[in-house]
Order: C-alpha cells, then structure tokens, then sequence
C-alpha cells in the first residue's frame, strides 16, 4: 500500500514537476530529474512527482484491489470467463497483492520460494503461456522465474481492468490513441469533457496530494510519449478548476515532435504554456515571467496564448545552456525504493527495459552522425549535437550512486560516440568504481574487439542500436552508414566481450520490397543462431514530418496524404508508396518469428512458416552470416592507437631452456586473474620489456602510450624489430588477456 511518508516538510516550492501516467514501472523517466537538477545550480525551488508509480501502487495494494472489485461488482456486465475467474478469486488477489508488490520491489526475496509453488497465486489467462515458456525456466534462477511468474499475475489483473473499468489502461501507456497521429484536437477534448476514468479520479485524488504539499505556483508536465498526453491534460484540467492561480506548462518529447505547428486554442483552457526543445532555458524564463522579473517578450522557445491566437516566442538573446551547466539529475523526492522490476519477456536483454533500477544519464546531447533519411534530424534534439567531458559524466555518475544507491546506469543517447564512450570507460576504471552501464549505439566498424573488451571491463552490459532494414540497399537508402556484414561483426566483437546486443529493426521503408522484407528476416534469423544477437524488435517504418524523408517524399518514392498541417499534433504523416506495397501484413509474422528466435528456437523452420500468406523465398545464402564471421580480418593499428593494459602486474620467474645443444635464458609471465593464474613463456628479454612497459602504463594512466611508442620502445629495449613478436603466439596471449590497442 502506497505511503507519502515523502511529502511531508516540504519547502515552499516554486515548481512541481509531474510525470503523468504512464511510462515505467521499474525506473523513473529521467526529464524531471533532468530539470531538477538544472534548477538546483539556479536556486530554483522545485519538487517533483512521478503520478504514475504512484498510481500503480495505489491501484495495486490490497485497499486498491478492494475498491476496484467493490466497483466491478456495482458496475456489473457481460464479462467474458476470464474475467468471471479474476473476479471469483478475488480474495486470493486481495490476500497477495501486497506480498507480490513487496517482492517486485525487491524488499520480500524470499516469497520467490512461494510464487513459484503453483499454490500460491491465483491464475488466469496470462499463465496459458507457461506450457511454451516452462524450457526456458531451465536457464532462469528461483529469483527471476518468480518475477516472470508475478509479472503474468499482474498482467492478469491489467487485463481486467481493461475490460471492466477503462479500456484504455496500459503500464506503460495511458489512453494512447487519444495522442496518437492526433492532427485534430477534436476527439481528445471531447475526452475530457467526459466524466473522469476509474484511473482518472485515482491520479487526480494523487494529484491533489501533490498540489496540497508542494505548494506550487508553476506545474510543469513532462509528455514524452502519446500514452502520457490524456493524463497530462485531464491532470491540467484538474488544476485550472481547483487552483487557478498556478501556472501550467507542458514540456517533453511528445510536444517536442508533434506540437510544433500547434494552432488550437482550446489546448490553452488545460495549459498556460508548452515549452520545446531543451527545458532549462526556456523553463528558467518561464519562472523568472511569472515571478514578474521579464516581459513575455523574453520567453524563450514557448508556446501561449495571446489575442485569441497561438503564438510562439522565442527570445534570440537568451542562451541555451550547454552540457557542461546543466547540473547532475537530481532524483530526490521520487519513491526510489517503490518502484518495481517485471519480466515480461524472459530473454535477459529484452528485459532490460523493464527490470532493474537504472539511472539515466546522457553522454552527448544530439546525434553525432544525424544523418539517417527515417530519424527527425532536422530538430534540435538530434542535430545540435554536443559531447559531455568524460570525467564530468563519471562525476556525475558517482553524485547519483551517493543520492540513489543504485550503481546501474542507462545512458539515453540517441546515440553514444564510441571516442567518449572509450573515455568514460578508462575514467570508470581508473576510479576504480563498480557499476553496470548500457547505451543506444551505431554499429560502427570502430567497435573493435579491444574496445569492447574495454568496455566490459568498465561494466558495460548491453548495447542497442539499428540493424534497421538489414538489407544493404535500403541501409544505403538510409544513410544508415553501415552495412549487414559490419554490423555483423560488430555484433560478434560485443558478444565475445560478454556484452548483450539489442537491434532495433525496421520493415515498410520506402521502396522496400517483399523479397528485401524476407531477406532482412533471413539475415535475422542468422545472427540469432550464430548467437551475435540476444535481442531486437520490429516496428513499421513511419514517415515524419521532421525527416528527410517527411521533408523530401518524391526523393523515396511515397506520396503523402496529410498534406494539409492540422491544427494540433503534426508529426506523423500518413503516406502510400507509388508500388502500393502493403507492409503492414508483415507485422505478425516478422514479431512472431523475432519472439522464437530470441529464446533460442525455430532457426530451423522456413521463413514462409511464419506468414498465413505466400511470401518469397529467401535470396540469402542460409551460410552467409557465418561466412562473413569466419572470415579473419587482421586489424590494422595507426602510429596514434593508444595501448592500454586491463591486467594485473605480472610476476617473473626465469628459467634456461636448452635446445641442440644451445641454452636459452626463458622468463614466464605469472598473471594473478580473477579467475585463475595465468602462465605465458616468452624470452628473459621480452619478458623484462613487458615487465617495465607494464609499470610505465601504470604510470601514464591519465596519458596513455601510443602504438608506436610502444614500437620503439620494444625495439630499443629488445634490440630487435617489433613486428616478428606482435604477430607471435606471445603477443596474441597478451593481447587476449587484457593488452588492447585502441
């Protein structure tokens, strides 16, 4: 049962910042935190709320489960048997409720021993998928089976909610067609003035909390996704009725992208403003309006209402902030320890989204390629592209293990540069400090198998980046720069670093044909069975109005429809391609399939099993994916390549070897590893110049030896040419256990 032993004491507060339902259950979304945190190296006062978590726990305690089978059995209908089952063991989910919340957060382990007995929960149509899941609790510890079985538990009582209460529920999307491709204002505004949800009045009985405690005079709502926009409004809504004295904007990803050319004035009876882009500045000058110290002539990147018209107002002489000024995210005030870990999808890195405590971080704003025809490139988001100092984000990462506690970190670019990334590695290791981090990455060919390795020993764990279409024409056709082979070994080079790869995959890109669609499926299917992918997703290519290919439709071959700008979200754009390809009958069969493969079965089945129609067969050798793995490419270091060294100072014990008659003076190198002690035999010489060039790294740690430096080195110390070693079986054992060239 939810508590707000947190609210209590609060300082009079300038700004409250709301998370609206619903992103996450296991992690905040990091845009209040964000901003707090900004608002800190500015003395602005500011609480922060994410009404989300806390209306997932106020609807999924025992007291919640009481009301809401107390309103199903007022409001009774047609139900179908499912729901009759939930409803006929409700007493089973009032008992349990608590424990299994408890058990999500992390605060009972030992009821995992419980749920996994099928005693103990009550049981409805979710668990009809244990029968295809049970092999795979094989590979799953009690800890884990039991989240997966807690999550279908939980997933039983959404479904019933959907059908009984508010059809529009989701755990992590609120009403979400409301917001989705909503060019018209129309049918959301009529939402609103319906009577509030089920869902609605515990948000807004939340809420009201919140107001009550932080005393605001500016409420700010961060909208990243279309499941957070119904919420947001219905939450304004409430404020301008019961306290129209305070201010309210609205900020985020949602407005961000689709709000730009906003025109109707009726979304200014719920908001007083929508700020876009970067929050900081233009939230600081919100404040400093509404306290009286500028004119509204002063506000910067924000949308209001003036004379009757939306108007846009964007201060030229006020200065966005950069990276370096922005302040660490300040998560203080959110319910850390409430939040819960489910698992929907057993695969470990699909899970990742929804299964631990990570703290969100940004290594560079913007993307540093920024060139891809599918992506909105043209906003500032992604094209201003700006790269955090390596030791100013390890600062940042430890002010957060301090605050939170958790050592977990999510870095949310859109995506990382793989020269910071190098850096922010060898800074974690130079500090010596334990975490586990993951990021959205380019499969670039820069990803070498030494900085991979680099990488885990910093504690990276996953990354995630776009495979996209995997077929090289339409990667070209992207402007993706890469192409399926590297991203193959790219793939390859992470996974025998031991770090997990998600791919994010795209089908319906302009021009795509049928036979290019069951390539793209092919190359898949390859790459999960030679195990250099643990995870992906398809989604439907979308045209938008801020990419090039929204901007250019007559380049890519579509036409579009909308042509006319609505008067409230203008993002998505609906389209047909001039081939009047049907992409969207693709889509079950291309997510059926992902979901096999990513637990490790039916590689063996034929492509055309997953659709109900005829479909090509595939072009792709059923090899190709192996071949282009077995192929040895020999790296080729620059004069510049910095060396580095992830092992323990070696021990030398020397020995004399006698061959025909001829005594040889031999050293073994004597590594103390985690694991085990390693022993590589090498000259007395050589193993002296290792020796030294070890303490001379050690040494440089914060500059590090180039390549060629170590080439001279060796060869002035060894008094023969480096090359014969760098290619013997000595230097391989080296290099495999920890020596990296990068």
């Amino acid at each position: 049962m939810i508590t707000f032993v947190l609210y209590f004491k609060v300082l009079e507060t300038t700004v409250t910042l709301i998370t609206p339902p619903f992103t996450q259950l296991n992690t905040p979304y990091p845009a209040t935190a964000y901003i707090k945190g900004f608002f800190n190296t500015k003395s602005i006062a500011c609480f922060q709320s994410d009404l989300g978590i806390e209306v997932i726990l106020e609807l999924f305690s025992k007291r919640g489960l009481v009301d809401l089978f107390e309103y199903i059995k007022l409001h009774n209908g047609d139900f179908s048997e499912n729901t009759r089952r939930i409803v006929a063991l409700q007493h089973e989910y009032k008992a349990t409720i608590d424990p299994v919340m408890a058990f999500l957060q992390g605060k009972n382990p030992t009821l995992a021993h419980a749920i996994t007995q099928d005693v103990f929960l009550p049981q409805a149509s979710r668990f009809n998928q244990l029968e295809e899941l049970e092999w795979a609790f094989g590979a799953m510890g009690i800890q884990d089976k039991a989240k997966h079985l807690a999550t279908l538990y939980l997933e039983d009582l959404s479904d019933l909610i959907v059908e009984t209460v508010d059809a529009n529920f989701g755990f992590s999307r609120y009403a979400e067609r409301l917001g989705r491709s909503a060019n018209s204002f129309d049918e959301l505004y009529e939402a609103l003035h319906q009577e509030p949800t089920y869902i609605d009045q515990i948000s807004l009985k939340l809420l009201e909390k919140i107001i009550s405690t932080s005393q605001p005079s500016i409420v700010g709502f961060s909208v990243p996704f279309p499941g957070n926009l119904y919420s947001s409004f219905r939450c304004a809504q409430w404020i301008k009725k019961n306290h129209p004295q305070i201010k309210i904007t609205m900020g985020g990803g949602f407005p961000n992208t689709e709000l730009r050319s906003l025109t109707d004035v009726r979304v200014f009876e719920f908001f007083d403003f929508i700020t876009l882009d970067d929050g900081e500045a233009p939230l600081e000058n919100l404040v400093l309006y509404v306290e009286g110290k500028i004119l509204q002539e002063e506000l910067k990147r924000t949308l209001l209402l003036k004379e009757d018209r939306v108007v846009y107002i964007n201060n030229p002489l006020k200065r966005d902030y950069k990276q370096a000024e922005v302040g660490t995210p300040d998560y203080s005030g959110l319910l850390l320890s409430e939040y819960i870990s489910v698992i929907e999808i057993v695969n470990p890195m699909h899970r990742m989204w929804s299964d631990g405590r990570w703290n969100k971080l940004t290594m560079a704003h913007g993307c540093y390629w920024g060139k891809c025809t599918f992506c909105d490139i043209s906003l500032d988001y992604i094209k201003v592209y700006e790269p955090v100092a390596a030791k100013q984000i390890v600062d940042r990462m430890e002010a957060l293990i301090e605050q939170t506690g958790e050592t977990g970190f999510h870095f949310v670019d859109e995506a990382a540069p793989p020269a910071l990334m190098r850096e922010v590695a060898l800074e974690i290791i130079r500090r010596k400090i334990t975490v586990s981090w993951w990021t959205n990455i380019r499969f670039e060919k820069s990803f070498t198998k030494d900085l991979c390795l680099l990488f885990k020993a910093s504690g990276c764990i996953a990354v995630s980046g776009g495979l996209e279409v995997a077929s090289d024409r339409l990667l070209k056709l992207i402007d993706k720069g890469v192409t399926v082979e590297q991203v193959a070994r790219v793939n390859k080079n992470f996974t025998e670093a031991g770090i997990l790869v998600h791919a994010y995959l795209m089908y319906g890109f302009p021009t795509q044909t049928a036979q290019e669609t069951i390539d793209s499926l092919e190359m898949v299917r390859q790459m999960f069975e030679m195990g250099v992918m643990q995870s992906g997703f398809w989604h439907q290519f979308a045209m938008t109005a801020h990419s090039p290919v929204g901007m250019n439709p007559e380049l890519f071959d579509v036409i579009k429809i909308n042509t006319e700008l609505g008067s409230f979200a203008n993002n998505d754009l609906v389209h047909k391609e001039k081939s009047g390809a049907q992409h969207d009958k693709f889509s079950y069969g291309l997510k059926k399939s992902l979901f096999n493969f990513m637990h490790g079965v039916c590689f063996d089945w034929a492509l055309q099993e997953w659709f109900d129609f005829k479909v090509p067969r595939t072009s792709i050798s059923p090899n190709y994916i192996a071949a282009v793995l077995e192929q040895d490419v020999l790296p080729i270091y620059k004069p510049t390549n910095k060396v580095f060294w992830l092992g323990t100072s070696p021990q030398l014990e020397f020995y004399t070897k006698t061959k025909k008659g001829r005594t040889f003076e031999k050293a073994s190198m004597l590594f103390y590893t985690k694991k085990n002690t390693l022993a590589i035999d090498t000259d007395k010489v050589i193993g002296e110049w290792f020796v030294d060039l070890v303490v001379k790294l050690n040494e440089k740690a914060s500059k590090t030896l180039t390549y060629q430096e170590m080439k001279v080195d060796f060869e002035a110390y060894c008094q023969e040419d480096f090359e014969p070693f760098w290619y013997s079986k000595t230097a391989r054992d080296l290099r495999s256990n920890g020596l990296l060239i990068l």
